[in-house]
Order: C-alpha cells, then sequence, then structure tokens
C-alpha cells in the first residue's frame, strides 16, 4: 500500500489561487468519483475548505501522477498550479494529515472547525465508496490522534479565531459597535460564530440572508434577528454595517456597482465586509470604494498571525505526539503487510501436509482412530517447526525497514506468488 496527498493551502497559495481550485459540497461526490478512477488510485479522499484544497490517494504499483488529475480535473496549466502545490507520501503523507485533524495546519492553530471538515470529507467519501479499507484505518486513526492532541496539551485553549479577529477589525474601523448592524450572507458555521463574537462586543441585531430560505429563518432564531430572501439580498444589504458573507457560490456576489449603491443609500456611512468565502464572495474592486472595507480570508490570517505566538510550545507538545502517532501507524502497517505471507505460508504447508498422508495412507493399511490422531499430531508438529522460524522472521521485520525485502523472500522460497498466480489464472479460466 502506498499514501500520496498533493495540495494547496493558506501558506502555500494566495486565495486567488485556492479559490480556482475549490469544490463545492454539490460537486465533490462526483469529483472523488473521477479521482479514484484516475490512472493508480485505489482508494481517494477530497479535503476542500476556505483555506485549503488536499487530496489523499492509496495508490498501487507505481504510483499515481496526482499533478495530472489537478490539470485535468480543474483545466489549468503547470505554470498555474506548480508554485504553490506540496506533495507528501508515505509517512510523511500520513504526518501531513495528522498535523491537519489536530489543527496544527490550521490558519488559526488550535480551532475545532478543521477537525470536522475532515470528518465530513471522510463521510461523502465513504458515501461514494471511495474511502475503504486502507484509507479508512489512516483516517480512523487521524481522530484519534486529534482527539488526543487536545487532550494531552493546551493548543486549542483559548483560541484566537477569525469570529474574534473579525471583532477586532470591526472595532478597529468604527471605534465601537454598540448600535451596529451585522448582516449574514450565507448559514455557515463560521458565520454564525462570528456574528455570536460581534453581537456578545454589543452588535444590536443580525439579518439573515441564504439561498435556502428555511435556514436563514432558523439562524436568525437563534439571534432573534431578522431573515432575508436571498432574492432580496442586493435591495437589503445595506442595512448591515458589518457584512459577513460565506456562500458558496461559484463567482462574487457582491461587485462594485453593489458598492456605490449601499453607499448612496447610506448616505456614504461606511461599511465592513468580512468575506470567508472561498472563492470570495466579493469583488476586490469594492475594496477600492471609500467608505468600504473588504477583508478576504487571507487578510484574516495575517491579523490571526500576530495572536498565536503564545502557542508554539503546546504546539511543539502536540507535533511530538504526532511524531509517535506516526511511527505507531507505520508500525501497525508493517505488522499487516506480512499477514498474508504468513496466511499463504501456513496454507501451503496445509496443503503439502495433507497430500503427504493421503499419498502413503495406501501403504500404512487400516488405522485405529488412535494412530490417526498420532499421525495427524505427527505431521503438524513437523510443519509447525518448519514454520516456526520463516513466521518469526516475518514478525520481527514488520518493525524493520526491511520487512518488504523479507517478505519477498519467504514468498519467494516457498513459491508462494506462484501458486496465487495459478490459482488467479485457474478462476479467470473458468469464468471465461
Amino acid at each position: 500500500m502506498s499514501f500520496h496527498l498533493i495540495g494547496v493551502n493558506h501558506k502555500s497559495a494566495p486565495v486567488e489561487v485556492r479559490e480556482r481550485l475549490a469544490i463545492s459540497d454539490s460537486r465533490l461526490p462526483d469529483a472523488l468519483k473521477r479521482f479514484t478512477h484516475h490512472p493508480g488510485v485505489d482508494e481517494g479522499l477530497i479535503l476542500s475548505t476556505c483555506n485549503r484544497v488536499e487530496l489523499l490517494a492509496q495508490t498501487r504499483n507505481g504510483g499515481a501522477d496526482l499533478r495530472a488529475f489537478l490539470r485535468e480535473y480543474f483545466q489549468l496549466d503547470d505554470s498555474t498550479l506548480d508554485p504553490h502545490l506540496y506533495e507528501y507520501r508515505e509517512q510523511e503523507a500520513v504526518r501531513h494529515l495528522f498535523r491537519v485533524a489536530s489543527s496544527l495546519d490550521s490558519m488559526v492553530l488550535g480551532e475545532a472547525q478543521i477537525l470536522g471538515q475532515v470528518k465530513e470529507a471522510y463521510a461523502t467519501a465513504r458515501a461514494v465508496g471511495a474511502v475503504q479499507s486502507q484509507l479508512d484505518r489512516l483516517l480512523t486513526r487521524a481522530f484519534v490522534v486529534a482527539k488526543r492532541v487536545r487532550s494531552e496539551t493546551a493548543v486549542g485553549s483559548s483560541a484566537v479565531s477569525v469570529a474574534s479577529v473579525a471583532v477586532e477589525l470591526a472595532k478597529k474601523i468604527f471605534g465601537s459597535l454598540n448600535g451596529k448592524h451585522v448582516y449574514l450572507v450565507g448559514a455557515g458555521k463560521m458565520s454564525e460564530l462570528a456574528a455570536r463574537h460581534l453581537l456578545a462586543h454589543g452588535a444590536e441585531s443580525i439579518f439573515v440572508s441564504n439561498r435556502t430560505y428555511d435556514r436563514a429563518i432558523r439562524l436568525a432564531h437563534q439571534f432573534n434577528g431578522q431573515a432575508i430572501e436571498f432574492s432580496r439580498l442586493h435591495d437589503t444589504c445595506d442595512r448591515g454595517d458589518i457584512v459577513i458573507t460565506s456562500t458558496g457560490s461559484p463567482h462574487a456576489i457582491f461587485r462594485r456597482k453593489h458598492g456605490e449603491i449601499f453607499l448612496s443609500r447610506r448616505k456614504n456611512r461606511p461599511m465592513f465586509f468580512i468575506d470567508i468565502a472561498v472563492p470570495r464572495d466579493v469583488d476586490p474592486e469594492m475594496n477600492k470604494l471609500d467608505g468600504i472595507f473588504v477583508y478576504d480570508i487571507d487578510d484574516l490570517q495575517q491579523a490571526v498571525a500576530s495572536h498565536v505566538a503564545d502557542r508554539q510550545k503546546e504546539a511543539e507538545l502536540a507535533d511530538n505526539i504526532i511524531n509517535v502517532e506516526v511511527e505507531r501507524f507505520h508500525a501497525r502497517l508493517q505488522a499487516l503487510e506480512v499477514v498474508p505471507t504468513i496466511v499463504s505460508l501456513q496454507d501451503h504447508l496445509e496443503t503439502i501436509r495433507q497430500a503427504e498422508i493421503d499419498r502413503v495412507r495406501g501403504r500404512l493399511g487400516p488405522l485405529s482412530p488412535e494412530q490417526e490422531l498420532a499421525v495427524d499430531a505427527l505431521t503438524r508438529g513437523i510443519v509447525n517447526k518448519i514454520m516456526h522460524t520463516p513466521i518469526s522472521t516475518l514478525k520481527t521485520a514488520a518493525r524493520e525497514s526491511e520487512a518488504t525485502t523479507i517478505i519477498e523472500v519467504v514468498r519467494r522460497l516457498f513459491n508462494l506468488e506462484s501458486k496465487k498466480a495459478a490459482k488467479s489464472g485457474d478462476g479467470s479460466g473458468g469464468r471465461a
């Protein structure tokens, strides 16, 4: 088995690149199916958030060209992709996944949302059959590791969040949040958290607009706010002093012309847009208007960075946990790899034992039940002694770097590959 991961995140690529690779929830099942049909890919998972797009694969034989899949699926050339891509294989791919799930690779160190996003990606991949045995084992272990990091370190305590940074930025623009109105566009979790923080710091009321009106009603009800139908978005958005937008739209829903209209209706009173969406909901041209302040996810990242230095020590403790867990997972995988060879060896020698008993049975004459048991015990004892050394060697090798070589030697010595190939050939011949 072979693990292979490729992707971009908030550290390797600006939002202009990430938004071109973003995969919406509605497109994810089809993308997964295409991914698992890509040459060399046996199982696959795609994680697409506002801060990262990553493809994780369990590959076979010579592996798979995951860069080719990205080029083909997104219709992008190498010059656009290559400067921003990172790629990990085997243990480094495992390590990266563990760090992502544990929120050590997040824009906001220690935030809890990423683990939920990984679990959602896992659930979708399982539902379409893209994740099966090997990736299932890896991902379920990643969830255990993330839980251990959160319980054994303080990396997630008092975490600076996008929501708390949004409050700070809003205070800088307005001086005070008392009496300010918040307008949520999209009913996502991060928007909800940001709104909760803003209201806790003095904002007066909230409006919620979402493509699914029922969700807007439910979220507005939480804050004693007002739900607004999405078709009325541009007619009502100027009511908000602070607009938090996080939709799944593939194109900007706020453009410069909208900003000009909003400012005219507000008599040039300032508006603050927090654009958490990827692809972005707010055209950067809006930021050129006097009186409109737009912060996208990368702007928030820069604001967050100044707050996280005091948690680096906890992050180092978390990384130590992950290093141990990566080694443990690798050891488990190696142990699993020797099991088929041990089973094949046992089956092979048992077949020989039974064949030899059958071959000499006629010359032994009638045997009493006691004699039958004695012959069976004698031959089993001989076979067990023969198997003891190779099986012990295989089990020991499972913990060493030369495991693959020793497995191959044992299979060749006992001709196990040939027997497997012959059995496969007989089966296919029978079906033809």
